[in-house]
């Protein structure tokens, strides 16, 4: 007699793996910045915080689009950067209105923009992952606006 074992492996994709942990970590990195925000804390306050949490997991943090202001126009001063040192930067107050956007790569930071004058790409191929809030600075905190 012989005898015969079925031995069942569920596959898993890796890069989708991958892709889910980039997401999720992006998304975390917003969430480090935005706890940082508060009236009279600077810009460089949170990009340290968006830099400390991702810097871990070896991601790259686009360095050629940042976050901004929002008013009159879409994109306005003070630039929001992703990555930086505390206390620097332009100082943020009450009923100030930021975008605060990460934008976090599997690889290296560096990116282009296409032909189309719109699309972002990493120039090594690598995923990328992206997510914004704008927000209203308050005196203890912020106000997601986009929620």
């Amino acid at each position: 007699m012989v005898a015969i074992a079925w031995v069942t492996f569920q596959a898993r994709d890796v890069r989708a793996e991958q892709v889910e942990d980039l997401v999720i970590h992006t998304k975390k990195a917003l969430n480090a910045g935005l706890k940082v925000i508060k009236n009279g804390c600077r810009a460089g306050d949170i990009g340290f915080a968006i830099e400390k949490y991702i810097e871990r997991f070896g991601y790259g943090i686009v360095r050629d689009l940042v976050g901004h202001g929002v008013g009159h126009q879409v994109h306005e001063d003070p630039n929001i950067p992703n990555f930086g040192k505390k206390g620097t930067g332009d100082k943020l107050i009450s009923g100030m209105t930021i975008a605060v956007e990460p934008m976090i790569t599997a690889g290296n930071y560096a990116v282009h923009i296409k032909d189309d004058h719109w699309t972002v790409a990493t120039n090594d191929g690598s995923f990328a992952a992206h997510f914004e809030h704008t927000i209203l600075i308050t005196d203890s905190g912020c106000e997601i606006l986009t929620a």
